[in-house]
């Protein structure tokens, strides 16, 4: 055996045995965090892909790894790397590798092993650890609490099942791994990363997820609570409410839902399955009664008429397809009708309109759309939808973006100029125009992705500024 060989054989990062643990598989522990008085005083997190030695400002924070994987990848190949940026924080919670469900078992085991290595490796570096827990199924609760001494303080995060961007919650499956964990572990605290569900019980340290974004790094985050008033007793907690006051709660929100730090750890890797938001009348109809046409009014914000719209649905109750009665004023992109065919995510359920529009040009058609025919469906039952005024309006980017990859067409108003955009012509590219658009190469401007169209000046300010102020007159998805 030569030298090197031997040298890599029995390499600590190649073994991995330096933090010898409890039980069969010898999990390495992370020791007990030693709580110190103000620990938990206006804590904010800061992902591991943004400290710096030079970011005195936020030295005060706790690091976390709630990223996507490949972010923090190297603390695992090359954990010494990053230590000296660590040692600058108030602590480092242990790298959250992911647990999704449908990953392999094995899988599964190794990333729970890698968080204990990695934190066990940090806390003998004299660098302050608090544990990350993350678990899948049942199954996982073999090994995914290994390595945390009892009364530890932990860290859990409830961003990735808890319920927004249309997505339902996944809080049955999160209780059953977080109660199995206050049973195992019983620990000291708890930092809870995002809202808290109502359920959980423990010593709980809330920590807003939005005022610890990188998007408020620049700013003061220190906003008043809007719990705050409950939580000193100011006001009692009103009537009918699910806020739970417990001990150890430390509470920092504000009422903003920006999507801005991506997540992995646990849950569904495909994500939560998608659900129409009930004030949104195009996305209500895309759910229906199994094997049935069903003929809708959807309304428009400002013009006097609204139009139809037949959706077929499948034995799911799901669009399969769906005819619009209206060109949408977009005479270059739509005829009236048209039609879309659905598609949907098999995993999580959601819609995609992204499919070219079918069109029936006069020339082809001169006796008009065919029939929209029932095949093995029922009826075609008409129904008037009616919706909040505020249904229509974008209230993030992230919405915006989201609906117009799916194939969402707005029409909206801007310093006393209508504006139309189309996202799913031609070949797929989004198209923008101003006013009455008739001729696509003098008028229009076609854009490859939703960020490339953000920057289109709209009377003199960039879509991206004011497409959550504008006021929408239409628009579907």
């Amino acid at each position: 055996m030569t030298e090197e060989n031997y040298k890599y054989r029995t390499s600590p990062l190649f073994l991995r045995n330096q933090f010898k643990g409890k039980g069969k598989l010898q999990m390495p522990v992370i020791p007990k965090f030693q709580i110190q008085s103000d620990d938990f005083n206006d804590l904010l997190l800061i992902g591991f892909d943004k400290i710096s030695a030079n970011d005195t400002e936020h030295f005060n924070r706790m690091v976390h790894f709630s990223l996507y994987d490949y972010k923090f990848e190297r603390v695992w190949k090359k954990p010494n790397v990053d230590l000296e940026k660590l040692k600058c924080y108030r602590a480092v919670l242990s790298p959250d590798f992911s647990m999704y469900i449908e990953m392999a078992p094995v899988l599964q085991l190794y990333n729970t092993f890698r968080n204990r290595w990695c934190g066990a490796y940090f806390a003998s570096k004299e660098i302050r650890v608090i544990p990350t827990v993350s678990w899948g199924d049942e199954n996982t609760f073999e090994f995914c609490f290994d390595g945390i001494e009892k009364g530890s303080t932990v860290a859990v995060s409830t961003y990735m099942v808890s319920e927004h961007d249309n997505r339902q919650d996944q809080k049955e499956f999160f209780l059953k791994g977080y109660n199995e964990m206050l049973r195992r572990i019983e620990p000291e605290k708890i930092i809870c990363y995002n809202t808290p569900f109502p359920e959980m019980q423990g010593n709980i340290v809330f920590v807003d997820y939005d005022r610890s974004s990188w998007k408020y790094m620049d700013e003061n985050p220190y906003i008043p609570s809007k719990y705050a008033k409950y939580i000193c007793g100011a006001e009692p907690i009103p009537a009918g409410s699910n806020l739970i006051i417990k001990s150890g709660y430390v509470v920092n929100e504000n009422d903003k839902n920006y999507n801005n730090i991506i997540q992995t750890g646990m849950g569904s890797a495909y994500g939560a399955m998608w659900k129409p938001n009930p004030d949104k009348q195009n996305e209500v109809i895309l759910w229906g009664p199994p094997n049935t046409i069903q003929k809708y009014y959807l309304e428009n914000r400002k013009k006097t008429n609204g139009y139809w719209v037949s959706v077929k649905y499948d034995n799911r109750g799901w669009a399969v397809k769906t005819r619009y009665h209206t060109d949408h004023d977009q005479p270059w992109a739509h005829t009236n009708p048209h039609d879309k065919i659905m598609k949907w995510d098999p995993n999580n359920g959601t819609p995609d309109f992204s499919n070219k529009d079918i069109n029936y040009p006069p020339e082809e058609y001169p006796n008009g759309a065919p029939e929209f025919k029932p095949y093995k469906y029922k009826g075609e039952i008409p129904m008037i939808l009616t919706v909040n005024g505020d249904a229509y309006q974008f209230k993030t980017l992230s919405e915006f973006k989201s609906s117009m990859s799916r194939g969402g067409d707005v029409e909206f108003e801007w310093k006393g100029i209508d504006y139309t955009i189309s996202s799913v012509w031609p070949n797929g590219k989004m198209k923008f125009s101003a006013g009455p658009c008739t001729r696509v190469e003098k008028d229009c401007t076609v854009y490859d992705t939703v960020d490339e169209l953000l920057e289109y000046k709209v009377g003199g300010d960039r879509l991206r500024d004011i497409i959550t102020q504008a006021e929408i007159i239409d628009r579907t998805l």
